[in-house]
């Protein structure tokens, strides 16, 4: 039989929404985080429930406390996941906070690689339309992100042709334009050599890892519309998750 899963502590809730706000940028290094009493009145809590949530970020390394001043966001190490960016965009309107810039080194038509033809149902070495896309924060390139779709939305879908942002992202123009009413995503991380051209992007030495990130969007009818991959410096986690154990 099923079993309702326990939610998580009020404290693990704030400190998860807090977390959230920094990864994603909405909170940039060196903004004020919300005092204990301010999270207190905010969260309906006990004040001892919203210190624990501001200690924990501390333990993760994500705020500093400054005596006589307050509590300070550090600069993130974790990226964006593509979960957090698309609630960001439901919630805001852009996939990216203030503090990202978002250029577009390549946006045109290409011939599929196999592990992409592959996650669109295509034949190895269809034309596919191809969004690259280098991710800015203030110190620097922090993700190398590239979509690809099938060559035939180039009609129905022109925007996809061009290298601009898309308020609320790729997802959501797609879903505008094809009339797709719910939609789904699967991720795959994974770590590998970057390559050259990664190298060179990222700022990364000669043979450097790099964290992967695959997304696949499907249709309500288990059709990818959409195939993502995210690319990462090591240094950076792919994405950061609190969760309750069950003894």
């Amino acid at each position: 039989m099923p079993e309702i899963e326990e939610a998580l502590p009020k404290y693990l809730q704030i400190a998860g929404y807090l977390r959230d706000q920094i990864v994603r940028g909405d909170l940039p290094p060196g903004a004020d985080v919300p005092s204990v009493r301010d999270l207190a009145v905010e969260w309906n809590v006990a004040r001892p429930t919203a210190a624990k949530a501001l200690d924990t970020l501390r333990q993760q390394g994500l705020v500093e406390s400054r005596r006589g001043s307050g509590t300070y966001v550090r600069a993130p190490q974790a990226a964006p996941r593509a979960r957090e960016r698309y609630e960001r965009a439901a919630a805001l309107g852009t996939m990216y906070s203030d503090a990202e810039a978002v250029r577009f080194p390549f946006v045109g038509i290409v011939s599929a690689p196999a592990h992409v033809a592959t996650a669109l149902g295509l034949i190895s070495g269809s034309a596919v339309i191809q969004r690259r896309r280098v991710i800015e924060g203030n110190s620097g390139p922090v993700e190398l992100s590239t979509s690809w779709f099938a060559a035939s939305l180039a009609e129905t879908a022109p925007r996809l042709t061009k290298p601009e942002r898309l308020r609320g992202g790729t997802v959501r123009y797609l879903a505008e334009v094809l009339g797709i009413r719910s939609a789904y995503a699967r991720d795959q991380v994974c770590a590998r050599e970057a390559t050259a051209e990664e190298r060179q992007t990222l700022g990364l030495s000669e043979h450097a890892p790099a964290l992967v990130y695959w997304l696949t969007a499907y249709d309500s009818d288990d059709r990818p519309f959409q195939f993502d991959e995210a690319v990462y410096p090591p240094e950076r986690w792919a994405f950061r998750q609190e969760y309750p154990i069950v003894f």
